[in-house]
C-alpha cells in the first residue's frame, strides 16, 4: 500500500512537473506567435503598397505610350513636311521624342522591378502565413495537452469536437484540390498537349519541305504559326483557370469588369455590373472564391439557361460581400437533382459554388423556376483585422 501511494506522488509530481513545463514554454509559443502575426501582417501591408505602386506605374506606362506614339508621328511629319518647319522645331520634337522614350523605358523597367517584387513578397506572404498557422496550431495542442493533464475534461470534449471539424474541412480541401488537379489535367491534355504533338508534326514536315518544295513549306509555316497562336491562347486560358493575374496586380473589382466585358463580347448577352462598396484588396480567399464563383454562374448563364440578361450586384457592407446574379432564362426546377438538370459543370457546379461559399463561412441561396429565370444570392463574412 505504501508503495502504490508513493508511486501515485511520484505520478502526480511528474505530471505537475510536465504541467509546468508544458505551461512556460506555452508562454515561449505565445511570443513567437506574436513575433509571426506580426511579421505576416508587416510584409501584408508592404505587398499592398506595392500593388498600388504596380497601379500607378502601369497608368503612367500607358499614358507614355500615347505621348510617345504622338511624339513619333509629329516628328515623322515635320520630317516629311521640312519646308513647313524650322529646323529648330525639328530639334525639338526630336529632343520631346527621344525625351519621351527615355522616360518610357525607365517606366517599364520600374514597372517590371515593382511586379517581380510583388511576386517575391506574394511568396513570403505565404510562407509568413504558413509559419504563423503552425505556430498556432503547436500553441492549440499545448493547450490541449495541458488541458488533459490538469484533467480538464470539458475542455477536452470541445478540442476533440474541433479538431474532428478541421479534419473533416481538410479532406474537403484535399478533395477539392485533387478534382482540380483533375480538371487542369484534362485540360492540358485535350488543349494545349494536343496542339503541341500538332507542333511537333508539322515542324517534322517543314524540315522535309525547305529543301524539296519552298513555296508548300512557306504555306505550312504560316499554318504553324496560327496553331502556336492558338497554343498560346489555351496556355493562358489555363493560367487564368488557376488565377489570373489581374486579381494581384489589378484588384477584384478590375478583374470583374473585364471578365463580363469579355462575357458580353464573346456571347452577345448583356450583363449589367454593380459595385457597391470598396470591394478591392480583400483576403485572398474571399477575392478568388468570388471570382470563382461569378465566372461559373455566368457560364451556366451562357451554357444551360438561353437567357438574354443578367444582372450582376457585389456589395461590401465591411462586415460581409455579398453577390446576386439573376437572369431572364428558362429556369429550372431545384426541386430535381442538379446534375439532371445539366446544371453541373466538370470542377465548378452549383454545388462547388456552395461548398467555397460554406468554406469560408457564409451562405448561399439558389432560386429559379422552369421560365421565371434563375437568381443566385449569396455572402462570405469579412472578419477584419483577423488572419
Amino acid at each position: 500500500m505504501k508503495v502504490a501511494h508513493e508511486n501515485i506522488k511520484k505520478v502526480n509530481e511528474i505530471v505537475s512537473g510536465t504541467v509546468e513545463t508544458i505551461g512556460n514554454s506555452r508562454k515561449e509559443l505565445l511570443d513567437i506567435v506574436g513575433y509571426a502575426r506580426k511579421e505576416y501582417q508587416d510584409i501584408k501591408k508592404e505587398l499592398e503598397e506595392v500593388k498600388e505602386k504596380i497601379r500607378e506605374v502601369v497608368k503612367e506606362v500607358d499614358f507614355l505610350e500615347v505621348e510617345e506614339r504622338k511624339s513619333r508621328h509629329n516628328l515623322s511629319r515635320g520630317s516629311k513636311d521640312f519646308k513647313l518647319h524650322t529646323e529648330n522645331d525639328i530639334r525639338e520634337a526630336y529632343e520631346m521624342a527621344n525625351d519621351l522614350r527615355t522616360r518610357l523605358v525607365l517606366k517599364r523597367e520600374e514597372r517590371n522591378i515593382l511586379i517581380e517584387k510583388g511576386e517575391n513578397l506574394e511568396v513570403r506572404l505565404k510562407e509568413s502565413f504558413a509559419v504563423l498557422k503552425k505556430a498556432e496550431n503547436i500553441t492549440k495542442q499545448v493547450s490541449v495537452a495541458t488541458g488533459y493533464l490538469k484533467g480538464n475534461l470539458d475542455n477536452i470534449l470541445v478540442s476533440a469536437d474541433d479538431l474532428c471539424k478541421k479534419q473533416y474541412l481538410g479532406i474537403k480541401i484535399i478533395e477539392a484540390q485533387e478534382e482540380e488537379k483533375y480538371r487542369l489535367a484534362r485540360d492540358i491534355h485535350d488543349g494545349p498537349a494536343q496542339s503541341l504533338a500538332s507542333i511537333v508534326i508539322k515542324a517534322e514536315l517543314l524540315e522535309k519541305l525547305m529543301e524539296n518544295e519552298p513555296l508548300k513549306a512557306k504555306e505550312e509555316l504560316k499554318s504553324l504559326k496560327i496553331v502556336v497562336k492558338d497554343t498560346l491562347k489555351e496556355v493562358r486560358k489555363v493560367i487564368c483557370d488557376l488565377r489570373p493575374m489581374s486579381l494581384d496586380y489589378l484588384g477584384l473589382k478590375a478583374t470583374i469588369e473585364r471578365h463580363v466585358y469579355n462575357f458580353k463580347e464573346d456571347t452577345g448577352i448583356d450583363v449589367k455590373l454593380k459595385v457597391i462598396g470598396k470591394i478591392d484588396n480583400l483576403d485572398s480567399a474571399i477575392e478568388i472564391a468570388v471570382f470563382r464563383i461569378i465566372q461559373e454562374a455566368l457560364s451556366n448563364v451562357y451554357k444551360h439557361s438561353k437567357a438574354s440578361k443578367v444582372h450582376l450586384v457585389i456589395e461590401n457592407t465591411t462586415e460581409k460581400i455579398s453577390v446576386t446574379i439573376s437572369d431572364n432564362g428558362m429556369g429550372f426546377d431545384t426541386t430535381k437533382r442538379m446534375e439532371t438538370e445539366g446544371i453541373t459543370t466538370g470542377g465548378y457546379g452549383i454545388a462547388s459554388m456552395e461548398e467555397r461559399v460554406g468554406l469560408l463561412g457564409g451562405e448561399i441561396t439558389i432560386r429559379s423556376f422552369p421560365g421565371s429565370g434563375t437568381r443566385i444570392s449569396l455572402y462570405i463574412p469579412l472578419n477584419e483585422g483577423e488572419i
